[in-house]
């Protein structure tokens, strides 16, 4: 198997466009996804769910407060009946009629008897099955960066099939994060955030049931995942990586977790940089876009809708918004084993 050229660490994003930030009424819209009517839907710091009605020629942006999950909304799905379901960092994984009269219900909020700590995102299937990722089953969302350090490898991918109880398909991940189907459903895909990868996990096929690694070394912290219209895989990078982490992750286990320790308790701002990827379903990477000083710092989720990205991100009051420059060109770039 052949691994991705060192090209995916050396070579430069290409400028990521000029952001445009829309503040949404609360803090941290963590992810972002669109509906089928062209809307913007986020969970934020204070519970709620909102969804922005992107500013066109007749008007500015509008924000709706839809729904309060009681706890911190991160990944968001939307179903194909208008709900949406909402992997809840304090209280599982959840769906969410939005509207007057709408309610929040959840699906799952222990696994095999042990509760669910920080369920971060999900993809649903076109039979209802739902896959979702549980980042740590030692530290929740206010101690993330402990996880990250300590490199703990406790995190899950998950699947809930209709009317069944949660599976654990793939354990031992380092800090699981977005997740996102192949078009055509064969496989699902696995931001491995502090290992720096996406893992693919084959759902059909001769290989069904076993797992490899679309993308590795990775020039940063890959978080949410969603699929574009023509099957990339669009991941932003929360943060670029850190030599001096990469020395950590391979010191003993009590040095890492006194290091943890000291990460809570310090808890160091993020970069201003802002990198979002666009990976194609060979690994291939389609799109590399970057920029330092953006002015809006730590995405953790990047969604392309119509020729315009949309970002979303942790530590940030708002979305953003850019245009979507064209693909890469020349030959396809480095890929990761087949």
């Amino acid at each position: 198997m052949r691994r991705p050229s060192a090209a995916v660490l050396t070579a430069p994003p290409r400028p990521l466009p000029p952001l445009r930030m829309l503040r949404v009424g609360g803090p941290g819209p963590e992810d972002v996804v669109v509906d089928g009517a062209g809307r913007v839907l986020t969970g934020t710091g204070d519970g709620r769910i909102r969804r922005i009605t992107l500013p066109g020629p007749r008007g500015g942006a509008r924000v709706e407060e839809l729904a309060d999950t009681g706890g911190r909304p991160l990944g968001l799905e939307v179903l194909a009946d208008g709900r949406l379901l909402v992997c809840d960092a304090e209280r599982g994984l959840l769906r969410v009629a939005p509207g007057a009269g709408g309610g929040v219900e959840v699906l799952a909020d222990s696994v095999a008897g042990e509760p669910l700590r920080f369920c971060s995102n999900a993809a649903a299937a076109a039979d209802g099955t739902v896959y979702f990722t549980a980042s740590s089953r030692r530290y929740g969302l206010r101690d993330w960066r402990a996880d990250i350090v300590e490199h703990s490898g406790t995190g899950r991918l998950l699947r809930l099939r209709p009317g069944g109880a949660p599976e654990v398909l793939l354990d031992g991940l380092q800090f699981a994060n977005g997740v996102a189907l192949a078009a055509d459903e064969s496989f699902a895909v696995v931001a491995e955030t502090g290992a720096y990868r996406l893992v693919r996990l084959w759902l059909t096929g001769p290989r069904a049931g076993l797992s490899d690694t679309l993308i590795e070394d990775l020039p940063g912290f890959p978080d949410n995942l969603s699929r574009s219209a023509d099957g990339t895989f669009w991941t932003a990078l929360a943060a670029p990586r850190e030599a001096a982490l990469d020395v950590l992750h391979r010191a003993p286990a009590a040095l890492r977790r006194g290091a943890a320790a000291a990460a809570v308790r310090l808890r160091p701002p993020p970069r201003r940089v802002a990198r979002v990827m666009g990976i194609g379903p060979d690994g291939r990477v389609a799109h590399d876009l970057g920029r330092r000083g953006a002015g809006y710092r730590m995405v953790t989720s990047v969604y392309e809708h119509r020729g315009t990205l949309v970002l979303g991100s942790l530590a940030e009051p708002g979305i953003a918004l850019c245009e979507l420059p064209p693909r890469l060109p020349g030959p396809p770039g480095p890929r990761g084993p087949r």
